[in-house]
């Protein structure tokens, strides 16, 4: 199961405008088919998405689709540089309920 985290740096004076985007588009993330986590986490420069995905097939599909597409030109237009984005396995380790998403 593929695992994203999206780093995303705001410009000054626009986390909020991109956090709005996010609670707008975010349910029908949600609603895509094999989305399991679609978290949204912000602090004061950075806004950080935590997801999680049933297979690559569903993750290739929500990055083609029309959800993520509508938060396009919100990002373009607010964030401080490209976003970072890393696509990830988990490597349980320890506790196999506590080891990974």
């Amino acid at each position: 199961m593929p695992v994203v985290i999206a780093t995303l740096r705001t410009r000054p004076g626009r986390r909020d405008d991109v956090l709005a985007a996010f609670e707008q588009h975010a349910p029908a993330i949600h609603a895509e088919p094999g989305c399991e986590l679609y978290a949204v986490h912000a602090g004061p420069d950075r806004i950080t998405v935590v997801e999680k995905w049933a297979d690559q097939a569903s993750l290739d599909a929500h990055s083609a689709g029309a959800p993520l597409a509508a938060l396009g030109p919100v990002l373009a237009d607010a964030l401080a540089e490209p976003a970072d984005v890393a696509v990830l396995r988990a490597f349980p380790a320890g506790d196999p309920a506590k080891g990974a998403l």
